[in-house]
């Protein structure tokens, strides 16, 4: 009877044990998961700002374009009324000249300023920049929201295993969270591109 009784309490002892280790496993998928949750949130919303600062970049692009081909066509229309005009004062011919500078310059201006970075070529360079940024934090994006599925569904799965005893649920549940845990990991840094994901 002694005998019974210390297997019964070697039993419940290692019950126990198995249950505290099954609970600091959860503890640190719950933790991964929040970690996941917090890059995914981070991703998203870098693809939602750095879109948004493209698009308002190229809107900005497309404004100066349009105003230096503004300022082009106003000047060859004065170039042509100057050849079509010979009888033209000296005065007169000045300042349609003066006039044909200065869009030249406001028109090179436009085209490159590297002073305000607001040239055509600087607000290129930058719309580029920020579309690369963007199509990066879009590519993170996917891996944590299936690394955030996975830890969940290892986490329900351990505790079932748990609360059932089983210890093949167990292994799956570990499985399963050491790919949301890889795919967490990828999502930060894009080891590896894992194709219909990101």
């Amino acid at each position: 009877m002694a005998w019974t009784e210390l297997g019964r309490e070697a039993q419940e002892a290692n019950r126990k044990d198995r249950d505290r280790l099954i609970g600091v496993y959860i503890g640190v998928l719950a933790v991964i998961l929040a970690i996941c949750g917090m890059g995914g949130g981070n991703a998203s919303k870098e693809a939602t700002l750095k879109n948004i600062e493209a698009t308002n970049t190229w809107s900005f692009f497309q404004a100066k374009n349009l105003r230096r081909q503004v300022l082009r066509a106003q000047t060859e229309e004065l170039e042509l009324w100057l050849l079509k005009e010979p009888q033209m004062g000296e005065s007169a011919r000045a300042a349609v000249a003066a006039k044909i500078a200065a869009n030249k310059q406001q028109a090179d201006q436009l085209t490159s300023d590297p002073a305000s970075r607001e040239g055509l070529d600087q607000l290129w360079e930058r719309g580029k920049a920020l579309e690369v940024e963007r199509d990066l934090a879009m590519r993170r994006d996917p891996y944590f929201d299936y690394g955030q599925a996975m830890l969940q569904i290892a986490i329900v799965l351990a505790s079932v295993a748990l609360i059932s005893s089983g210890n093949m649920l167990l292994f799956v549940s570990a499985f399963i969270g050491l790919v949301g845990t890889l795919l967490t990991l990828n999502g930060f840094f894009l080891v590896v591109r894992l194709p219909l994901v990101g």
